[in-house]
């Protein structure tokens, strides 16, 4: 899939994890220095090694990770599906693809990065034959990344809250209808 700016969106792989990282460290620091750490704190994803044993994991089976990368070669986007939900978010009794993370690089916030991406995984639950797409996100603070989520086409369902040393981390589930 190549859109009108010549961002291309191919599948990625074990190789494509380092990239997938600096999208992650490029968020936290961005958001850390907003004063916005409820989400993912403020320490880059690569130096917390079970973070990188757990973002390994998207590049091998049963994730499909999906990059949006500029006409340079660059990756300016990652979108990790998967048919299997996070062990935090309440089953639903049908099958569904998974947004199990969306990341874009923040210098290019608003571009329509994470837009094509979303569409992009639309288009594999239809072609999976999947009528649900959904993702979860952090509902903190001032619930503004709910809010991109439903500018992106998701409607809300169900919260959701999970204990970690440092407090609770409120989530929130999201859902498109196929």
């Amino acid at each position: 899939m190549i859109d009108s700016s010549g961002m291309k969106i191919r599948t990625g792989g074990p190789e494509d994890v380092p990239d997938l990282l600096a999208l992650l460290d490029g968020a936290v620091a961005w958001l850390a220095a907003r004063g916005r750490t409820g989400q993912w704190g403020d320490q880059p994803f690569s130096t917390a090694p079970a973070r990188v044993e757990y973002v390994e994991r998207y590049g091998r089976e049963p994730f499909l990770m999906r990059l949006a990368v500029d006409d340079e070669g660059r990756t300016v986007g990652a979108c990790v599906l998967s048919e299997e939900r996070g062990r935090h978010i309440p089953a639903v009794a049908e099958r569904e693809l998974y947004v199990r993370n969306l990341v874009t690089d923040r210098a290019r916030k608003g571009t329509g990065i994470g837009a094509a991406l979303i569409a992009d995984a639309v288009e594999e639950a239809r072609r999976r034959g999947i009528g649900l797409l959904r993702v979860d996100c952090y509902a903190g603070d001032d619930r503004r990344l709910v809010a991109q989520y439903r500018a992106l086409g998701f409607t809300e369902t169900e919260g959701f809250e999970v204990e970690q040393p440092t407090g609770v981390w409120p989530g929130q589930v999201l859902a498109i209808r196929l």
